[in-house]
């Protein structure tokens, strides 16, 4: 388990390896205002104990990965997407299975579009390629986003409030929530960032139409996951890409959120190690 800054393009962004690199490699691509940390080590290791080389890393604009002014991103969601294909080539990976979640799952289909030859296979979580007749996220979530204007990002208690918080809306009626675990790890979420309140800039990113509207012609592997019940990316939204991109699997989760909850990482874990074997 090895964590490293990487230098790039004037940036800088901050990985964490796990497992032997000469397995095949997983790059896993977390979604938006939340750094690696929530793939969270015992996951990273359960897979890497899989025969894979995992690597989590930290995206523009959260943990110990450049940031930029609040308000004023200075990249595109095409940028960052060629930022992952920077992490591999810093690990010498000519070609890697890709899963990401939420934002990251978007990001894993533009990869999977704009640099087919780098790619094996995309697991898409909890995501969409966000097409015009599906449903929109839960009141209830653009009702605390819009409240969150007003959280005090330099008092770590509120931060904390604030991420414990949001996981209760973002939370399944199915699993019981780890209040202890996600306050530790929020703490650890404030405690790495250069500048936590610039993760917002996630929100105010541009680009990526033209890949999205082509997310039939992704020519790997897809397995899509998605729980019932997530709040943010309704299972509509899992099942369409499931029925667009060609060779795709999806991996249902009764009752589950906008989450990578514990409870569920035996299927989720399973189900990746699957569709990554022997490809």
């Amino acid at each position: 388990m090895t964590e490293q800054l990487i230098h790039l393009n004037g940036i800088e962004i901050c990985t964490e390896s796990f497992g032997n690199q000469t397995n095949p490699a997983i790059l896993l691509i977390m979604g938006a205002q939340a750094s690696m940390i929530w793939w969270e080590k015992e996951f990273c290791q359960r897979l890497a104990d899989d025969g894979r080389f995992v690597i989590r890393y930290d995206n523009r604009d959260v943990g110990r990965s450049t940031t930029y002014e609040p308000g004023n991103p200075g990249y595109t969601f095409e940028d960052i997407a060629d930022d992952a294909m920077y992490v591999l080539n810093a690990y010498g990976i000519e070609r890697a299975h890709l899963v990401g979640i939420s934002m990251g799952g978007m990001l894993s289909q533009i990869i999977a579009l704009r640099h087919p030859e780098r790619v094996q296979t995309v697991t898409l979580m909890m995501t969409s390629n966000f097409a015009p007749d599906l449903p929109p996220m839960d009141e209830k979530v653009i009702a605390f986003f819009t409240n969150m204007v007003t959280t005090d990002w330099s008092n770590e208690q509120a931060a904390v409030d604030f991420t414990l918080e949001k996981w209760k809306v973002l939370a399944g009626s199915k699993h019981s929530m780890d209040s202890e675990k996600i306050i530790r790890l929020a703490k650890e979420e404030v405690q790495r960032a250069r500048n936590l309140p610039s993760m917002n800039n996630h929100a105010l990113l541009t680009g990526g139409e033209s890949y999205l509207v082509r997310t039939g012609e992704i020519s790997v592997p897809a397995l899509i996951i998605h729980g019932t019940e997530d709040p943010i990316i309704p299972y509509a939204h899992g099942v369409h890409l499931a029925k667009v991109i060609p060779c795709a699997a999806l991996l249902t989760l009764e009752g589950t959120g906008h989450e990578i909850h514990s409870d569920d990482w035996d299927v989720i874990i399973g189900g990746i190690s699957n569709h990554t074997e022997g490809v």
